[in-house]
């Protein structure tokens, strides 16, 4: 049942590492070599990753709306507090709602992008695994898609630094194979607490950083990791390459939406503005001007109490029965208006 489920998947994966294996093969490298199976590995990553770009945007607004909303949801949790009466049940579960409602988002917004890309990895996870003849449909014909029986036996016999792209930590010969695994754990573990750890420290107001919400994030954190310690030696490494990939790919997309869009109120957000302070005081020293003076354009002074004050400026009126106020045009001085000379003529 699952294979059937997962064959058009595993289709698609098979074939785009096919082609990326032939693009490294044209370009010079041997494609029995490990490190063009590995470098094809990495190429599939990049292509699904590369495509699931959309649902990853989506994903951290879900996650940003989610970690805003924290603390007015951790008051609507307080107010119930030690309510088990269906009334109120029914009362916090409304006002609940109404709060995902009111600011568009629920906590499966954030996990739905997760879930769609579980059964691509799990199809990525059985073409890799059964590069050594088990764990997909194909296992019995040899084929799937664009990968044959041949390009099968090459990617199995390829080595890379004396490991074969099957080999597991457990079930292999030599140290060869067992000193790669666990580089490539290790790399595994340190790029998903490196994940986490910014998302979690980086990109959250401090008020988020608190309540239920925030511990869970803060165990998931270390819990992560701590499983892929645990099955990291069950794994290929050709497997173990490409979770490596894809860490490294999420790390560097999410430090560079952090870096270039926080959530306000963040760690992330206050250095954003830094930044953009060190910046402008750079422009004005290079322009040779004092950068402790801000300079506000005058033209705009109306606009700006406009907006604070949600009213238009009425224009006011004229002194009609004292003196005339000087009106100086820009570039002009007071020597050049008209109006005092026409009454220098008068007198």
């Amino acid at each position: 049942m699952i294979d059937t489920i997962l064959y058009p998947l595993e289709w698609v994966v098979a074939n785009v590492m096919v082609i990326w294996h032939k693009f490294f093969s044209l370009v010079g490298l041997d494609p029995d070599a490990g490190i063009t199976w590995a470098l094809a590995i990495v190429g599939l990553v990049v292509t699904i990753r590369a495509a699931l770009i959309p649902l990853f945007v989506k994903q951290i607004k879900a996650s940003r709306a989610m970690q805003m909303i924290a603390p007015d949801l951790r008051k609507i949790q307080d107010k119930y507090k030690g309510k088990k009466d269906q009334a109120s049940r029914e009362a916090m579960s409304r006002e609940t709602m109404e709060l995902y409602s009111k600011h568009k988002t629920n906590p499966f917004s954030s996990c739905l992008p997760m879930l769609v890309q579980a059964p691509i990895f799990f199809a990525l996870f059985r073409v890799l695994n059964g590069l050594e003849g088990s764990g997909s449909i194909s296992a019995a014909s040899g084929e799937i898609g664009l990968l044959d029986d041949a390009l099968r036996e090459s990617a199995q016999q390829a080595t890379l630094f004396g490991a074969s792209l099957s080999d597991t930590f457990f079930r292999s010969e030599g140290a060869s194979a067992k000193i790669l695994s666990v580089v490539l754990i290790v790399a595994m573990v340190a790029t998903t607490f490196t994940t986490q750890r910014q998302l979690t420290m980086k990109n959250m107001p401090a008020s988020a950083l608190e309540g239920p919400m925030a511990q869970q994030q803060k165990i998931l954190m270390y819990a992560l990791p701590f499983i892929f310690v645990i099955t990291g030696p069950n794994f290929p490494i050709g497997v173990l390459i490409y979770w490596t990939t894809t860490n490294l790919w999420t790390m560097g997309q999410q430090f560079y939406v952090i870096r270039n869009n926080p959530t306000p109120g963040s760690e992330a957000a206050k250095q954003l503005e830094a930044r953009k302070e060190a910046k402008r005081r750079k422009k004005a020293i290079g322009r040779g001007e004092d950068p402790d003076v801000v300079v506000i354009d005058q033209d705009a002074l109306p606009e700006i109490e406009e907006k604070k004050s949600g009213q238009r400026q009425q224009p006011k009126r004229k002194n009609r029965g004292g003196s005339k106020p000087t009106v100086v045009e820009h570039g002009a001085t007071p020597a050049d208006d008209p109006d005092d000379s026409e009454d220098k003529d008068k007198s």
